[in-house]
């Protein structure tokens, strides 16, 4: 369970920053680790080692590493640079958050297709007001950059469909809130010291912590804030244990306004009881008629380390990937460009969502524009307060500055190729080493084979992975994009991590028993992308084709047949672009170009689909927590007009106000029609998860995953994949072999150093600080840290 949303920084006339809140330093802290002190190389993306072109025929020489290439164009969409970012906050002031404001698709495609000039160069600052009882964020454009004469400081208000790039703040005083809840738990010490051997007093070391809801609830017609406040056991150990760890007690406040000494309990909850005031909760606490449960305490029921006994065999080494004769991909680390293949692109980087790609062209030609995360919501559901009011919109905590240090051999191949990420905090630039992985892989089974009368053909299913890992809170998020063969994109998200458990207490219908005072707490994850499609142009439909049952009567039957058939249509207007996948998948959709049929006269186009059961949208209708700040949510997939004006589905502060968000995505949605028109998809990946005692004590890679596919629709008149010489062809009369193919293609048959794939994780960083993920500001990445000399 993550912290209530605090202030992100706190600036008095645009200069006094806010101090930090020992009550949000201390909840759900887990074992005190030492801290790194920030390397003050803040780079983004030059982690990667050049070397010259290899020829990897027959060698096994791994020290042969990555190839460089050259990218034709300067990336646009690259992170501001650290002169950049320092030039925008060169006034006396405190900026939440300073990065490139990436510029609109009609300026930037020009620009790549090389028929106008680079796009200026503009960031996006964000500043939160705070001297004034309404405190808010404001959003801001600085530019032309680099700072001359010409620059500006604009209001950034085009693109939030609100009308302005402003968001109400309704609880900017966690230091506050934090000397009040001890002040509550001091009224009812007696209390909390029987039912959970301790109190809450805002200290670093109590034995148990108070973890408000997220988001607020605000009334819309008082404009009362409220939030829910549950005790829970501080974890005892060095491991992430605090979900797991529930106490069930929750007390009711209201928060509204900036006076503290208006602030008020408003009732107490355990094991489906409410009581109105404390006085009522005390009296039927020492009455006899409460009953109570001493809560799970830590323990190695929560421990990630290998137990006994051990599997059979499992001492020895493992079946591992290598690289025999270094990297067949080139990257531009200037640029963050990739070439691999017949594909290239650039990559993205971004605070709120971490990685994104750009302008994905296949043998030469754009398919993609923008592909990319827009936001990822977690929502909860429980009996009681402490579950039921949890639904977390995780841009908000943002995914950038918690994509660490990758661990080799184990989140990528260790001998991927590793890049650095950087973001802004402060008027300086922070990186985190070795956050994103670029390799080369062989599924483990062929991507086409055949076995006829006399051969047997099958192509190896190498591909391409960029990938990185974000963890926020509890979870940890994998996020992946995989380049294949045939044309295709996959793009995949993971989920790990500890669970965000309840107390288990008058709630079967909302979980698992999984221990004794534990349930799994139900909940949906959701996680929203941005697809820009462009098919020979920018001139594209949105086609749908169903797998129909029918009955039919054929002229060469004596009766009816009941068979199936194809119907095509075109999804005409944004009115019925709101969709769900068929029941047995039998509907697809296709972005797709009328205006340049192939020489069959089949419309080429890009289709999607999803490649695993998990593809989930939000189960709850018209979420209470969340009202319109998830409307992205509520469908497998989208379609609506490209715009400028709405270059995001989602806004990283949304969670303050819900109900009034800067963008709401359902305001994307005004008949606008579909035909020929610049299309944009947007599409869920995420899972209903209902965890149960395998979730102990931590979540799986193996089933918490989501997939969509981004696969070619008569794009080509035959499949790409014959281009590979990685493959081969065995002919044979009867049981003797007459031939073998190969077609160029050699494995790599020699002596190879096995420690190139072990990485040395000794010289594990966690980027180039270790952040405590829990609880986070995320105007503060260093929040409530104090610093030590980086080991090593």
């Amino acid at each position: 369970m993550r912290i209530l949303s605090p202030a992100l920084l706190a600036i008095s006339g645009l200069a006094a920053v806010a101090s930090a809140s020992p009550f949000y330093m201390k909840n759900f802290a887990p074992g005190k680790k030492p801290i790194r002190k920030p390397i003050d190389k803040p780079v983004a993306f030059k982690n990667a080692v050049l070397h010259t072109d290899q020829n990897s025929t027959g060698s096994c020489d791994a020290s042969s590493t990555l190839s460089t290439t050259k990218s034709p164009l300067q990336n646009i969409f690259a992170a501001l640079t650290e002169e950049e970012a320092a030039s925008v906050t060169n006034w006396d002031n405190v900026i939440v958050l300073v990065e490139l404001l990436q510029p609109n698709k009609s300026d930037a495609l020009p620009y790549l297709n090389g028929e106008g000039p680079k796009p200026d160069r503009y960031s996006k600052a964000t500043i939160q007001f705070q001297a004034t009882l309404e405190p808010y964020l404001k959003e801001f454009m600085v530019g032309p950059l680099p700072v001359s004469n010409e620059t500006t400081l604009q209001p950034l208000d085009y693109p939030f469909n609100k009308g302005v790039g402003m968001q109400r703040i309704y609880n900017a005083d966690p230091e506050q809130y934090g000397i009040f809840l001890a002040n509550i738990s001091a009224s009812v010490e007696d209390i909390l010291m029987e039912m959970f051997n301790g109190t809450y007093t805002n200290s670093p070391d109590d034995p148990i912590t108070i973890g408000p809801s997220d988001p607020l609830w605000i009334d819309d017609k008082t404009g009362a804030v409220t939030s829910w406040n549950e005790y829970t056991p501080s974890p005892t150990g060095m491991y992430g244990t605090g979900s797991l760890l529930r106490g069930g007690l929750a007390v009711r406040t209201d928060l509204t306004g900036r006076d503290p000494s208006k602030w008020s309990v408003l009732g107490w909850y355990y094991n489906g009881e409410f009581f109105k005031t404390t006085d009522e909760f005390k009296s039927a606490f020492h009455n006899g008629t409460f009953e109570y449960f001493k809560p799970t305490p830590d323990g190695d029921w929560g421990v990630t380390a290998p137990n006994a006994p051990a599997l059979p065999h499992d001492e020895i080494p493992p079946p591992v990937s290598v690289q025999p004769a270094g990297p067949r991909f080139g990257v531009d680390t200037e640029e963050t460009y990739i070439e691999w293949m017949d594909y290239s692109f650039f990559i993205g980087f971004t605070r709120d969502t971490g990685i994104r790609l750009f302008d994905i062209k296949y043998k030469g030609e754009r398919i993609v524009y923008e592909l990319g995360m827009q936001e990822a919501l977690a929502h909860y559901a429980g009996m009681g307060p402490g579950q039921s009011a949890l639904s977390f919109l995780d841009s908000y905590y943002g995914f950038g500055p918690n994509a660490f240090e990758l661990v080799g051999g184990y989140d990528c191949p260790a001998y991927a190729t590793m890049l650095n990420t950087s973001f802004y905090w402060r008027e300086a630039r922070r990186s985190h080493q070795n956050s994103i992985c670029i390799f080369e892989l062989d599924a483990g089974y062929p991507a086409a084979r055949h076995t006829a009368l006399n051969y047997v053909y099958a192509t190896k299913n190498v591909h391409l992975v960029v990938r990185s890992v974000s963890t926020l809170g509890n979870y940890d998020y994998m996020f992946e994009y995989a380049f294949f063969h045939d044309g295709s994109i996959h793009v995949t998200v993971r989920a790990s991590g500890y669970i965000a458990a309840a107390f288990w207490a008058a709630n079967a219908d909302y979980g698992f028993h999984i221990q004794d005072t534990v349930s799994g707490s139900m909940h949906d994850h959701v996680l929203n992308y941005k697809l820009d499609l462009d098919i020979h142009g920018t001139k594209n439909s949105l086609m749908k084709v169903d797998v129909i049952p029918t009955t039919e009567n054929y002229p060469w039957a004596d009766e009816p047949r009941n068979t199936m058939k194809l119907n095509k249509s075109f999804i005409a207007t944004e009115d019925d672009s709101k969709i769900n996948w068929a029941p047995n998948l039998a509907s697809s959709y296709a972005v797709v170009n009328k205006d340049t049929p192939n020489k069959w006269g089949e419309y080429p186009g890009y289709r999607i689909s999803p490649g695993t059961a998990n593809t989930a949208h939000l189960t709850i209708i018209n979420s209470t927590n969340l009202k319109n700040s998830a409307r992205f949510a509520e469908h497998h997939l989208y379609a609506v007009q490209q715009k400028d004006t709405e270059p995001r589905s989602a806004y990283p502060f949304s969670s303050l106000d819900p109900a009034r968000p800067v963008v709401d995505f359902d305001k994307f949605f005004d008949g606008e029609s579909l035909d020929q028109e610049d299309l944009v998809l947007y599409f869920n990946l995420g899972m209903h998860h209902v965890p149960d005692t395998q979730d102990l004590p931590n979540t799986v890679f193996t089933t918490a995953q989501s997939t969509v596919i981004i696969s070619p629709q008569n794009y080509f008149l035959q499949n790409p994949i014959r281009q590979t010489i990685q493959q081969a062809e065995v002919d044979y009369d009867l049981e003797t072999v007459v031939g073998v193919q190969t077609f160029g293609s050699e494995p790599a048959m020699c002596a190879y150093d096995m420690s190139n794939t072990a990485a040395n994780l000794s010289s594990y960083h966690g980027g180039d600080l270790v952040v405590r993920k829990w609880p986070y500001d995320p105007s503060n990445p260093f929040f409530g840290m104090t610093e030590v000399e980086t080991i090593g």
